[in-house]
Order: structure tokens, then sequence, then C-alpha cells
């Protein structure tokens, strides 16, 4: 079934692919009007949603699939690719050409799409900008040259004196030389963003949304928060982790433990609180995964003041705290387990010696 998924996100790249290759050696498309405009849906609409709706997660974690965009910025990143792909539609299905001033509209945003592709691509990373980002990319870059070419057909003459300089200016654009003209359409692109961005202001994103959205996240192409995750153990408790590392004469330290291939210090608070975990991810699948991911929110924080939190007399209070805690594990693991102490036994344990606890 994945292979099957696999071929059918990739046959709008493959199909695209052969397209562009044929648009370069000729000038005209391979494909009649139907499967082009199959292919338009499938590369500029269902590809990009259906990578939003099952990769681009709701929250940067450390220990999973990490959020492409910045939860708290994706509001500027997702208007943007929706505006680019209305222009886009719009341009491809309408039946006549605008005026000079919306073509230049029109086109600096398509452009702006372009661009904006590229880097969804580099963060995205991975193999996926194969099956979105190329489709997307050559669809931009087919209507951009199918626009150009209709308005030089179209507008063969400079408007009249009376048109006004502003809309003169605007023919003399649209119908420059490519090589001069993407450059300038690039900058008048700039100031659309601009617009953009601002009014975005008013749903309460910052100025700089577009940028931290891509680098205010973990494990992506623009990521600058991958330091955030150096010492976060993944799978661990990061405040039993914490307690354990507390003065010997209060956290009661009992042995050391492997997790990670990494040693640590284990006490009977961090096992319980481990062998607990293990418990409920055993009976309940699905409220262990969303108790982990809340719980990895506190690992973020634990990190990000690592240098509170390591400190032994911390480490004494938080062991207290999770006093509480540590007896509703227990308890709980009594309840539902046959063999409770041998399950808080072979915690942190090497795969040797936890098979001979099992036997």
């Amino acid at each position: 079934m994945f292979v099957l998924i696999m071929i059918l996100c990739g046959l709008p790249t493959l199909l695209l692919t052969i397209d562009f290759v044929k648009f370069l050696i000729s000038g005209t498309r391979l494909y009649n009007n139907g499967l082009t405009r199959l292919l338009e849906v499938a590369g500029m609409l269902v590809l990009p949603l259906l990578y939003l709706w099952m990769f681009d997660d709701k929250l940067n974690d450390c220990c999973g699939d990490s959020a492409t965009f910045s939860p708290d910025h994706k509001l500027t990143i997702y208007v943007l690719i929706a505006i680019c792909i209305i222009t886009y539609f719009y341009s491809a299905f309408r039946k006549d050409m605008a005026g000079p001033l919306i073509e230049v509209l029109v086109n600096s945003i398509l452009l702006l799409g372009f661009v904006f592709n590229i880097f969804i691509a580099i963060q995205v990373g991975k193999a996926y900008w194969m099956f979105g980002n190329i489709p997307v990319g050559l669809l931009f870059i087919f209507q951009l040259a199918k626009n150009h070419k209709t308005f030089l057909k179209n507008n063969q003459f400079l408007p009249a004196e009376t048109a006004g300089p502003v809309k003169r200016l605007a023919w003399r654009l649209l119908t420059a030389n490519p090589l001069l003209k993407i450059p300038i359409l690039f900058v008048v692109c700039l100031p659309v963003f601009t617009m953009i961005a601002s009014l975005l202001l008013l749903f309460g994103q910052k100025p700089d949304a577009v940028v931290r959205a891509f680098t205010d996240t973990y494990k992506h192409g623009f990521s600058q928060l991958d330091h955030l995750c150096d010492n976060v153990q993944c799978g661990g408790h990061f405040l039993c982790s914490v307690a354990a590392g507390g003065h010997k004469a209060i956290v009661n330290p009992t042995r050391y433990g492997e997790r990670n291939g990494s040693k640590i210090i284990c006490n009977r608070q961090l096992l319980i609180a481990n062998a607990f975990e293990e418990l409920v991810q055993q009976k309940l699948p699905g409220t262990h995964k969303v108790i982990r991911h809340q719980y990895n929110k506190i690992g973020n924080v634990v990190h990000r003041h690592y240098h509170i939190f390591n400190n032994k007399f911390v480490a004494d209070i938080v062991y207290i705290v999770m006093k509480p805690l540590e007896l509703f594990f227990l308890l709980t693991i009594y309840a539902f387990d046959k063999k409770p102490e041998n399950r808080i036994a072979k915690q942190y344990l090497n795969k040797k010696d936890k098979a001979i606890l099992n036997k």
C-alpha cells in the first residue's frame, strides 16, 4: 500500500518533468487540456495540502516528527501558500488577459510562489520535495511562460498617452525580454509580500513571522532550534531523570542504567515512572501517545533551562515534588500488572539482562 501511494504521489512529478523537457525542446506542451488540468490540480493543490495535513505537525518535537513550520508563525506561511495557489488557478483558468497593472501583480505573485517553493523544498528536506515541490515549481514556470507569450500576442502596441505613465510602464515590463523582466518582477513582488505580511499583523503574526516560521523549528532545512534537542533523552522521563541526579542521601540512586546507548543514574522513582509509561503504552497506546507528546513539552522546558535543573539542590526539590506521582504510578502498576516488581526491575537494562528477567 505504501509503495502504491508513493507511485501515485510521484506520478505528477514524472509526467510534468517529461512535459517540461518537451517544452524546453519545442516550446509547446505535451499533453491535452484535460490531462494538463488534472496535473495542475494534483500538483498545485492535492499534493501540497496532503503534505501539510499529514506531515506538518502541530508542535515542535525533539523526539518525533516535528512541525515543518513554526506553530506560532505558520499562519503566515499558509496564507502565502493560499495566495500563490489562488493566483495560479486564476491565471490558468481565466479566458481573457487582465490589464497591464493587474498582469504585473499576477506575474509577481507567481514568481513569488516559485521562489517561495524553493525555500519550502529546502525546509522540507528528505525526499518529500521530489513529490510536492518539483510539480509546483514546474507549474509556476509553465504559467509564467504562458502569461508572457499570451500578453505579447494580445498586446502588441504600446497604450496611448492617455492611458497614463504607470500603465505604459507596466506594458513595457510585461513585453520586455524575460532576462530583464524576471529580476524586475522579483523586485515588484517584495512590496507585495510586505503588504501581505502587514495585513497579517492584524491576526497576531509578527513582522518577521515568515523567517521565524522556517527557523523556529527542529530538524528541518532552516531550523535554528536543533540545539534544544541536544540533551533531550527521547522516551525518557525528564523530571525523574533530573530528580535522580540529586544528593544521594535524598534521591537514593540504586544502580546505573542504559538509555539510547548512554549510561544514566537510576533511582527507584525513575524506574517506577518508566515502568508506568511502559504499562500505559501497552494497555492504552492512543492515550500514551497523547501523554508522551504533552510530556515532551516539559522536556523542552527542562532542556531550555538546563543550567537551572542541572543542580543537586534543584534535583532534590524535583524528587520530593514528584513523590505523590511516584506513589500513583506504583499503585497503578501493582493494580494492573501480574509481576509489578519484575516490570520495575527491568527498566533501563540492556537487552541481554531484560531477556533474563522476562523468562
